[in-house]
């Protein structure tokens, strides 16, 4: 089956060619990859049509595209393919992309939540293979869950289920999904930033000193990958920030562990690039509030597919929701 997976992220986009073959998938062509904040919804639609006909271009006259996968963070309506203003795509409101993209190209397209996505991609050839109950969690710019129960894709009643970014941790710290100390605020790229701004500017008003920034005019440019090149490098506040992040992950994923039971949850992204300052931390809330039958049939681990899950997601949404509503 050969498909074309558009990954919609909130700091870059891609849109690529790939077949898939039962368990096999071989991505045949990568298309430019773009700055998502650069451009309106509308020029990225274009963006997107415009590679799509260039994929299809480079198939023989007996190949065809049978279908496109979208993977897009929520808020959004798989059924009817449209986009409702995700906190991290700014002008992106009621974006009917799958009409669009259908109207343009004449090729089927479906929409899924990018946490669903990468967890059909994890479940698939991924750290998911076998399993009957995962969570898989974003940790990039936003954070969300896809949720396999029963061996199924779980979405809830209207799309809305595994938005575990809006949930509040702590009633003090950085917004993420709107709301502070939520979830997200603490377990996503830009609410590490927001963490790091907030603890650095305490730190050097106590005249500590840190590799961060040298001054309080220096704040505003710290961000999560500054955060991850200081504590490789070293530095104490640093890991202290990382510490934080570890300790609000642990107590977030102790209530995955005891409200769903999973028997694994796999993590991204930046969970993957500091999974050794952040992990112990997370691990030992884990161990205190979790209940022990629960916590004993649950591995929890990085991605195996690391920063290619997006890539290999959008491409097996294209495959799912075809077998699943095509058939």
């Amino acid at each position: 089956m050969i498909v074309v997976g558009i990954d919609i992220g909130g700091t870059k986009s891609v849109v690529l060619l790939g077949r898939i073959l039962n368990d096999d998938i071989k991505i045949l062509h990568k298309c430019k990859i773009r700055n998502t904040r650069l451009y309106t919804a509308e020029e990225m639609l274009n963006f997107f049509v415009e590679d799509i006909l260039y994929c299809k271009s480079l198939l023989s006259k007996d190949e065809k595209v049978e279908a496109v996968g979208i993977s897009c963070g929520g808020p959004l309506n798989s059924k009817t393919g449209t986009i409702f203003s995700p906190p991290n795509l700014i002008g992106w409101d009621n974006v009917n992309i799958t009409e669009y993209i259908e109207e343009k190209t004449g090729i089927k397209a479906w929409l899924c939540n990018d946490a669903n996505a990468c967890a059909l991609a994890e479940l698939r050839i991924g750290a998911g293979r076998g399993c009957s109950n995962m969570i898989f969690m974003t940790f990039g710019t936003g954070l969300g869950a896809g949720l396999i129960l029963n061996g199924q894709l779980y979405s809830g009643t209207n799309d809305m289920a595994g938005e575990l970014g809006h949930i509040r941790l702590s009633d003090y710290g950085p917004v993420g999904y709107g709301k502070m100390g939520s979830f997200e605020g603490f377990c996503s790229g830009n609410g590490i930033a927001q963490l790091a701004k907030m603890i650095v500017l305490e730190e050097i008003q106590k005249g500590n000193k840190t590799s961060l920034c040298e001054d309080v005019i220096d704040i505003e440019n710290i961000t999560s990958e500054k955060v991850g090149i200081a504590v490789k490098n070293g530095d104490y506040l640093a890991k202290k920030i990382l510490q934080h992040v570890g300790i609000q992950l642990g107590r977030g994923l102790s209530i995955l562990i005891d409200l769903l039971n999973p028997e694994k949850i796999i993590i991204g992204s930046i969970f993957n690039r500091c999974y050794e300052e952040i992990w112990p931390w997370a691990e030992q809330i884990i161990y205190n509030e979790t209940l022990a039958l629960s916590r004993q049939v649950c591995h929890i681990e990085p991605s195996m597919l690391s920063e290619s899950v997006g890539d290999f997601a959008a491409l097996f949404v294209a495959e799912y929701m075809s077998s699943k509503y095509m058939d």
